[in-house]
């Protein structure tokens, strides 16, 4: 399968009301190693220039920059630049892959490594707890002795049916539940939701965190800045394996899926996170740049 090479410009700005004399920030700004992926690490270009800046990786492997800022500052820029290949994955067959009740099963009492490593992805995270609501919703596609992969697809295809892509419905800070009950909102709402209903069905799912390679209308050009990071989920599926979900466009993830890191929800893996002094009020733009080689 033909490779496919993407350079990516991913800027992030924050601008203050008050001058902000200290900030301390982590940045999951580079791209996961993978078998299907490969990267070098970004080029980060920072201003104001941090006075100290630390790479290394989290708890889930992900590879993190620490960075911290000395001087007083009303704007904060973040530019990562990536040069990034992605293989095309060989497809699993869904009917292929074992019912979903004996993944479930196992997952309780199988301690080899692959098996206990997937479980911490059952149990709740901050953004993401299991509740009858998202069992009940999800059990249509979850039934007896179907395979798991075929009734995690139905469940995908029925959340992008049953709910809207929004942007002003939701934000961050937006619950599960309200994306539930107003069937609105974004890419990392969709991923939250498939994460709740398989929680809910005991199984083992992460939230990933990306870029997607978007095409323009037929006849329209390509708009710079116009993508934005993109959020999917990984579904452990027993023996086959991981296999990534993407509800908000109801596929299995291609090569033109990006992966940059993986965690339990949004929190584990937000691109820029950190904590100030001073700044007041501020404002944040993002613009993410997506072009093939």
């Amino acid at each position: 399968m033909t490779p496919t090479r993407y350079k990516i410009a991913h800027v992030t700005t924050y601008e203050y009301t008050e001058p902000v004399t200290l900030c301390q920030n982590v940045a999951h700004l580079s791209a996961r190693f993978c078998d299907h992926q490969q990267s070098r690490s970004p080029v980060l270009s920072i201003s104001p220039e941090p006075a100290v800046i630390e790479e290394r990786a989290d708890y889930f492997g992900n590879p993190i920059h620490y960075f911290t800022i000395q001087e007083a500052h009303r704007k904060l820029t973040v530019r990562a630049d990536h040069n990034i290949t992605v293989t095309p994955i060989v497809p699993t067959e869904p009917l292929s892959t074992p019912p979903w009740e004996s993944v479930r099963d196992r997952l309780q009492h199988d301690r080899t490594p692959a098996w206990l490593d997937a479980g911490q992805y059952a149990f709740d995270s901050r953004y993401v707890a299991a509740h009858p609501r998202y069992a009940e919703f999800a059990s249509p596609s979850f039934t007896a002795g179907k395979p798991v992969l075929a009734a995690a697809l139905d469940l995908v295809h029925r959340i992008y049916t049953g709910f809207v892509f929004d942007p002003q419905a939701t934000t961050l800070a937006t619950p599960v539940v309200e994306v539930f009950e107003k069937r609105r909102g974004v890419c990392q709402d969709f991923a939250h939701l498939l994460l709740a209903c398989l929680r809910s069905q005991g199984l083992a799912a992460k939230y990933v965190s990306g870029y997607l390679c978007t095409v323009p209308p037929p006849g329209k050009p390509r708009l710079v800045g116009a993508d934005a990071t993109h959020a999917w989920v990984s579904l452990f599926c027993g023996d086959a394996g991981w296999i990534e979900l993407d509800p908000t466009n109801d596929q299995i993830p291609g090569d033109r899926h990006v992966l940059l890191a993986w965690g339990r929800d949004y929190d584990d893996v937000s691109p820029l996170k950190g904590v100030i002094l001073g700044g007041g009020q501020h404002r944040v733009h993002v613009a993410v740049d997506v072009v093939t080689e």
